[in-house]
């Protein structure tokens, strides 16, 4: 197959091009972002080619099957009638009018940031840029990467001598650059993802009027701000904001433990004051790629400036001491028992970030597990949604899931996600030991059960 340059790409026939839901959209990284995504864009009608570096999900997608839970194979199909397909040949990227960056960026060894897969994709993007297309990057990043990483690997790589275009500028040899958070909530089923505002901005005007015509024919709104980096700060905000009041709810909840109080009690009562309060709700540590990961990538940055985030630092150390907490507290549980975290047999019931979804990224979970296993407990785990956990960037369990039979074999059951699907009265009554880290059995009253 010979990949040809889209014809008709200038600025003003691009932007013609998307209102009539003729552009050609690239989606660069098919994971819980971009599939989700490039199913928006083929219910408008858009022609859509998804690109992504594992082979298995380009596969599985080619026969019309899905690899995440909450979307259906029905859905890809649907996709697929309206001209999606999946692809790893990144030289059809020269066939697209818009190129959309959804790939992960996670934290290395010594949570700093990790922007591997942000270089290498533009390195794989550069060689194939055409004359004013349109690149924007979604990826959770510090303020100042779409433009002081990202644009100068398009331009000095380019093989047609394009720059990007800057100021007022809308020339020949110019492709537009831009950044607009992702704002995915897997498992949300109240807020549906055109309804969520989407932030959008262009290192021009035109490449902002661009990219807000893009999103603005799949979301309900779309919201300018000035540049890339005040996008990138944006996206930094709404998930600092929650990092920083789960840790507090985290704190109160170990100081609510030590007098005797219930902390959701205490939350559900502050949650009726109808102004000046938004409920935040403990647990066992932060999961997700964006939550535990942001302020890191905000504090690694500010150092730049000569700034400490301090309060942002101590959030982030409060809600990564919460495993160690859930492991002194199955501890603490299993003594009164006159028995040993090394030997005891424990199984630990959800494993996802969070209730009702398919997704382990950063999940405290994992941590758990390992910390159990380095005292010598006998881990087994079970989650609907994952029959076996594998290798990951920071862990290589290689378990099997077990099955919810015989609770009374283990000498602890701990209830690390709280999926729907598990009956907590019957885990409560044949269970010898619960230790609840999310408040699942409440209204439970057992002296087995212990909530940490």
């Amino acid at each position: 197959m010979t990949n040809k340059p889209a014809v008709n790409r200038s600025p003003s026939q691009l932007q013609t091009k998307i209102q009539h839901r003729q552009a050609r959209v690239g989606i660069i990284g098919l994971g819980y972002v971009g599939l989700p995504l490039a199913l928006l864009f083929s219910e408008q009608k858009f022609t859509v080619t998804g690109f992504d570096i594992d082979r298995r999900k380009v596969e599985t997608l080619a026969c019309g099957e899905s690899y995440i839970y909450r979307i259906s194979p029905e859905e890809i199909r649907a996709a697929q009638a309206q001209g999606f397909s999946a692809t790893s040949d990144y030289a059809r990227l020269t066939e697209m009018d818009a190129v959309i960056i959804c790939v992960p960026t996670p934290l290395n060894q010594y949570h700093e940031p990790d922007l591997s897969f942000i270089t290498d994709t533009t390195h794989a993007i550069a060689p194939h840029l055409q004359p004013s297309q349109l690149i924007v990057l979604e990826s959770t990043t510090y303020p100042g990467t779409t433009e002081e990483v990202m644009l100068p690997i398009l331009e000095r790589e380019n093989k047609n001598g394009l720059k990007a275009a800057r100021g007022a500028s809308s020339g020949e040899k110019e492709f537009f650059v831009a950044f607009s958070p992702e704002r995915e909530d897997p498992g949300n089923t109240t807020v549906a993802r055109r309804d969520i505002p989407k932030v959008v901005g262009g290192v021009n005007p035109q490449a902002s009027e661009l990219a807000g015509a893009l999103y603005g024919s799949i979301f309900h709104r779309t919201v300018p701000v000035s540049s890339p980096a005040a996008a990138e700060m944006t996206k930094l905000l709404e998930n600092i904001y929650r990092c920083v009041n789960i840790a507090l709810v985290n704190e109160l909840k170990l100081l609510c433990l030590r007098m005797g109080l219930d902390i959701w009690e205490v939350i559900a009562a502050a949650s009726t004051k109808p102004f000046g309060f938004h409920p935040f709700y403990p647990g066992p540590g932060l999961g997700g790629h964006c939550i535990p990961v942001d302020p890191f990538y905000l504090s690694w940055k500010a150092k730049e400036f000569d700034f400490r985030t301090r309060f942002i630092e101590l959030a982030g150390e409060i809600n990564t001491n919460m495993p160690y907490h859930v492991l002194a507290s199955i501890g603490a549980a299993l003594n009164r028992q006159k028995k040993s975290v090394n030997g005891a047999r424990v199984l630990v019931l959800g494993v996802a970030y969070k209730k009702d979804i398919d997704d382990l990224r950063e999940s405290p979970a994992l941590t758990i597990i390992e910390l159990l296993q380095h005292e010598g407990a006998q881990v087994s785990f079970h989650d609907p949604y994952f029959p076996f956990i594998g290798k990951g960037r920071k862990y290589d369990l290689q378990m099997k899931r077990t099955e919810l039979e015989k609770l009374g074999q283990y000498d602890c059951v701990v209830i690390v996600t709280d999926h729907s699907d598990y009956d907590y009265q019957k885990i409560v009554r044949e269970a010898q030991l619960v230790v609840d880290t999310r408040n699942a059995t409440k209204g439970i009253d057992s002296p087995k059960v212990v909530r940490c």
